[in-house]
Order: C-alpha cells, then sequence, then structure tokens
C-alpha cells in the first residue's frame, strides 16, 4: 500500500529537514511491512527558503514530491494542493512543524488496516492556557449547536484518510474551504485516538488572535444558513415587540391622555435597532461575499514551482 503525507509548509525552513528525517524514519519501519510511502509538501508561498529546502530534499530522495505557490493562499487551499498531489491509496494529512508526532503515522496505518476510512489524531489540551482551553471548548458547544456537522475540540487535520475519501473530499470544489467541515461532512466509518499536546519545534505561529476569529467563523458559515434563520426570526420579535409596544402607547393615550416621550428611551431604541440591523446585514454579506468568491470561478491556486507534473491550477 502506498502512503501518502501531505504537509503543507510555511515558512518551514528551521524545521523542515528534520521533520523529513523523522518522517523517513516511519517509512523505513513501515517499508517490511508493505507500505511504501511518499511524500507532498506544499509551499504556501513562504517567505523564507523553504523552497530551496524543499528542492534540496527532492534532489535527495526521489520519494519526495513539491508544489510551491506563487504567493500565500491559506492553509485549507495548501491541504488541497496537496490532496490533489497524493497518489497515495492512503494520505495522512500533517503539520511540517513536528507538532504532529510523526511516530503516530504507524498507529494510524494498523487501524486503517481494520477498515476505518478516516483515523482521525484527537489531540489533548496539555500544557494549553486556561483561557484557551475554556474559549475552545466554549466555542465547540456553540457551533455544534448551529453546524449540520459534527466537529469535535481537539481535532484538527491530522489524520489519515483512505483513497474514497480524499476523492469524495476533492469532488467538493467549493471556493470557500473548511477542512475539518469537509472531513465530518464525507462521514465513512472513523475512529479517533488520543494524543499528548507537542510543542512547536521551531519559528512560531502563523495565526494570529483575528486570524483564529475569521477560521472559527468560517466554520459557523460553511455548513449552515442558521444565522440568516435567527435575522428572520429576530425581525418577526422585534416586529411583535414594535406592534405590542404601539399598542400599549395608543391604550396609554386613551386613557391618560397624550404624553411626551422620553428622549432617552427613544435614543436607546434607536440606536439598539440600528445596531441589530447592522448586525443582520453583516450576516447577509458573509453570505453574498461567498457566493460572490464562488461565482467568480477564480482557481484555488497558483504554482510557481514544482517537481510534479502540472495541474489545472497552474498558470499555462
Amino acid at each position: 500500500m502506498l502512503i501518502s503525507i501531505v504537509a503543507p509548509c510555511y515558512n518551514e525552513e528551521a524545521v523542515l529537514e528534520r521533520f523529513h528525517e523523522a518522517v523517513q524514519k516511519i517509512a523505513d519501519e513501515l517499508l517490511p511491512l508493505g507500505h511504501d510511502m511518499e511524500f507532498v509538501y506544499v509551499d504556501d508561498g513562504s517567505r523564507d527558503r523553504t523552497l530551496t529546502v524543499l528542492e534540496r530534499l527532492a534532489a535527495r530522495d526521489q520519494r519526495v514530491r513539491y508544489v510551491s505557490f506563487s504567493r500565500n493562499f491559506g492553509k485549507e487551499v495548501a491541504l488541497l494542493a496537496g490532496l490533489r498531489h497524493a497518489s497515495g491509496d492512503s494520505v495522512v494529512v500533517m503539520d511540517a512543524d513536528l507538532q504532529h508526532p510523526p511516530e503516530l503515522i504507524a498507529r494510524m496505518v494498523r487501524l486503517r488496516e481494520q477498515g476505518y476510512d478516516q483515523v482521525i489524531a484527537r489531540r489533548t489540551r496539555t500544557g494549553d492556557r486556561l483561557t484557551r482551553t475554556l474559549t475552545a471548548r466554549l466555542y465547540y458547544r456553540l457551533v455544534n449547536r448551529l453546524v449540520d456537522v459534527e466537529l469535535m475540540d481537539g481535532v484538527g487535520d491530522f489524520r489519515l484518510l483512505s483513497r474514497r475519501v480524499v476523492d469524495a473530499v476533492l469532488g467538493l470544489t467549493e471556493y470557500n474551504r473548511f477542512s475539518k467541515g469537509l472531513f465530518a461532512w464525507v462521514g465513512f466509518p472513523s475512529t479517533t485516538f488520543a494524543y499528548e499536546n507537542a510543542v512547536r519545534e521551531a519559528g512560531s505561529s502563523s495565526w494570529s488572535l483575528r486570524g483564529l476569529l475569521d477560521y472559527g467563523l468560517d466554520g459557523v458559515l460553511s455548513f449552515n444558513n442558521r444565522p440568516l434563520r435567527a435575522a428572520l426570526w429576530l425581525g418577526i420579535s422585534l416586529l411583535l415587540c414594535a406592534g405590542l409596544y404601539t399598542a400599549w402607547i395608543v391604550v396609554a393615550a386613551l386613557l391618560h391622555g397624550v404624553r411626551t416621550p422620553g428622549y432617552v428611551t427613544i435614543i436607546t431604541a434607536v440606536t439598539a435597532l440600528a445596531g441589530v440591523q447592522m448586525v443582520m446585514l453583516g450576516v447577509i454579506g458573509e453570505y453574498t461575499g461567498r457566493i460572490y468568491y464562488e461565482v467568480k470561478g477564480r482557481p484555488h491556486f497558483l504554482v510557481k514551482a514544482t517537481n510534479v507534473e502540472r495541474t489545472k491550477d497552474l498558470i499555462p
């Protein structure tokens, strides 16, 4: 069985050599068991010498296949490119910073042999700050009430996928991609195991607070239309409240005469309603923006350099 290792890379010059040595070691251990391996690296427009390292690795190891983007398109697109270029019967998706322990690949392969199409590694939050742990738990509790698929706390992209799962994911051609949701949406028999959180070997995370918030918002909007439904129900509720308030004003005027309403009350009501309207317009705008990107039909990525055959996303 051929196993493809797909690893998106962004500014991983300092750790990429060590990562490749680690996965090479696993490949040597699996080879006597009848498992060959290839390594698919996707350089997501790195600003350091990541591409140079990849070219050096490819010159030393014929199993290395790399794709380098013309600019940074984001990790979700890098995952898509990696899956498109992976030819293995099974594909292991993992980060190149060694936060995903390579020694777990052998365990994934054994579970795959038991018939599972997805073998998912779920990291514990050992060592995380308490605020981050509580925030993550609150997010997943909230998002699972909204989305049409189940997302598990601690589950990321580190997983083994069978060929039919890979083909199913590649058949989902949407422009705005949220891989964790896509993996959950396609289904197929899956199993999950836990592993201890590992420390990043070198460099620093490219995720900013804003990036994490945007990523979380993508998870909410990519798999449901409940925010739009909530806007409808909120509008109906406000309309009913306005009707009741109008009836109360009319009755009060008939019983006690006309009174001048309070300035503060009017300003508060107008400001609150304007805020609600802006929020709802923002929700509608998010969905409209996603439709806009889908309709344009632009390629997900453009390739600057590669040692594999051209794809439809490569500039001719």
